[in-house]
């Protein structure tokens, strides 16, 4: 299936066998035996956790479009009139992150037209699935395996808490091989700037991740989820160490609400900004060098009731601070509308707290007033 940097997929599991003297992180890894010449070894935690990694197989069917040349447009338009739909097959992976109910995380562009859906464990049982709600946006879905008996799902961790340098292993079904396990660490957190279509704060790995790893399961030593596969920086088309994936924070909290209402309601600042440059920072005055700057308040919004002001940096959401715009879009794009931030702000190098309460994105008069700007812009 497609993503407009390259999809993740699975891993295939080399955790190295050869170490020399001393190494003090070993003693974190699982599986050493004090007193005893074992290596260190994976195979403890896997062994707890793969029961809850699963395949994803989807079938359907797609009508194939016809890219028109560009010397062509002016003669036949931007495209040409869709072909037949053609059927197509897709594998993928998943987590299950409820036993009970069924429950499976995966991504969005997994199961994207797919009419129907299966899920194979890694004992062999397989099982129908139906999608309860997928998001585009941030690439997430939640799928229910239908008649669910003796599943195993897996421990979510807290995402906020990692470090960059944090051993992870990653786990999927790469190529269609089956179930896969690849080792690496945690090599950026907050990572953005993809040009993908979508929400943009991933879990840097260079775990190795490829094609069919897409929905599987990045671990901690522990065997708590951390993050969900979902991408590769991949120009040859093969992994090159640099694999991303949506932190496990996001993740569960979408699922929440796909659970709940079938879809993602997002709740809206009502602001515009950008990244904190060091441009702006000079241009500004300003003795900072992250965060999010406000480049417009949308009349009526929520910010706009607050007190949130064109040139101020915010620099925290509740409590936490913030790196980048990315960060801020991607937080608040996973928060329901009516739901109270505290936005902290640098203005003229004073910082200040404000509360906002945040709109909806379809009832709010600050989204009718972004909706109609962009009408008119594409005029």
């Amino acid at each position: 299936m497609k993503k407009h940097t390259q999809l993740l997929s699975a891993l295939a599991l080399s955790v190295g066998l050869t170490l020399s003297a001393p190494f003090p992180a070993l003693a974190s890894i699982p599986g050493q035996v004090p007193g005893q010449a074992t290596l260190p070894s994976l195979a403890p935690m896997l062994e707890k956790v793969l029961p809850a990694v699963v395949s994803v197989k989807v079938e359907g069917t797609a009508a194939q479009s016809q890219k028109v040349p560009e010397e062509f447009k002016k003669f036949f338009g931007e495209d040409l009139p869709d072909q037949p739909s053609q059927p197509f097959e897709g594998l993928g992976s998943g987590v299950i992150i409820d036993a009970a109910k069924g429950y499976v995380l995966t991504n969005n562009h997994v199961i994207n037209q797919a009419q129907k859906i299966s899920i194979q464990l890694n004992d062999g049982r397989e099982f129908d699935a139906k999608l309860i709600g997928g998001d585009d946006q941030s690439d997430i879905a939640l799928l229910q395996i239908q008649n669910p008996s003796k599943l195993t799902q897996i421990a979510i961790a807290d995402s906020d808490k990692l470090r960059v340098g944090d051993f992870a292993v990653a786990v999927g079904n790469p190529f269609g091989l089956g179930q896969t396990a690849t080792s690496g660490i945690i090599s950026a957190l907050g990572r953005s700037g993809l040009n993908l279509e979508g929400l943009e704060n991933f879990i840097q790995t260079d775990a190795s991740i490829n094609r069919g790893n897409s929905g599987g399961a990045l671990l901690n030593l522990n065997g708590e989820l951390i993050g969900i596969n979902t991408a590769i920086l991949a120009p040859g088309g093969g992994s090159i160490g640099i694999g991303f994936a949506i932190p496990s924070n996001m993740a569960q909290t979408l699922a929440q609400q796909l659970i709940q209402f079938g879809e993602i309601k997002r709740g809206l600042l009502g602001i515009k900004g950008t990244e904190m440059t060091a441009d702006i920072a000079k241009a500004f005055k300003l003795n900072v060098q992250r965060g999010a700057f406000v480049s417009e308040v949308l009349p009526n919004s929520g910010s706009a009731k607050a007190g949130v002001k064109s040139g101020d940096v915010i620099i925290s959401l509740n409590g936490k601070p913030l790196n980048s715009f990315a960060e801020l879009r991607s937080r608040i794009a996973t928060t329901e509308p009516g739901t109270k931030v505290k936005l902290g702000l640098l203005r003229d190098g004073k910082p200040l707290e404000v509360e906002v309460t945040l709109d909806s994105n379809t009832s709010s008069s600050a989204s009718a007033e972004m909706i109609a700007r962009r009408c008119k812009a594409r005029r």
